[in-house]
């Protein structure tokens, strides 16, 4: 039970920050599986079904372009931000540090 409940609070917690890193991480061209590796290699385990979704979905608010390319013989989707999404991360940079800075302050003066 209590093993549950850590790993769906820490689900809750990874949630919010995916877009971040997913946009901070295609600033040069990706295809999924590329992202992925590039994610977990930096300690962000994702598996496909959440990352597609969010890729497709990003896309279509405007912050990510793709284009197909056949390699090896099979085509590829490869994903870029987008000058709108360039926009949102650095936004989005700004709020995690102050999210960031203030829950190092809260954890720093927890009480009890």
């Amino acid at each position: 039970m209590e093993n549950d409940l850590l790993q769906n609070t820490t689900l809750e917690l990874r949630r919010g920050m995916i877009v971040l890193a997913v946009l901070s991480q295609l600033g040069e061209e990706q295809y999924g599986y590329s992202l992925l590796k590039l994610l977990s290699d930096q300690g962000l385990e994702l598996d496909q079904g959440t990352l597609y979704p969010l890729l497709r979905r990003l896309e279509g608010q405007g912050l990510l372009q793709s284009v197909w390319r056949l390699e090896e013989a099979r085509p590829r989707r490869y994903y870029v931000i987008s000058p709108e999404g360039k926009k949102i991360l650095a936004q989005l940079e700004q709020e995690w540090q102050g999210i960031v800075n203030m829950m190092a302050k809260l954890l720093e003066n927890k009480k009890g």
